[in-house]
């Protein structure tokens, strides 16, 4: 994925749980309202953040 174009997790299943994490994408409601103007480096941290985060909830 190239670095000046990183594609947001959103899949158009918006549903937040009682911690604010969205249980479509794994993104906290805070980071979702921070994407659109978010660096490149914030938005793929964010993503490993989200990828931790769906991890978790397999278990």
């Amino acid at each position: 994925m190239p670095l000046n174009n990183v594609q947001s997790p959103c899949v158009r299943n918006c549903c937040l749980n009682e911690q604010d994490i969205c249980l479509g994408c794994f993104r906290s409601l805070k980071e979702i309202t921070q994407w659109s103007s978010a660096s490149n480096q914030s938005k793929l941290a964010i993503i490993e953040k989200t990828q931790h985060r769906r991890q978790q909830q397999k278990r």
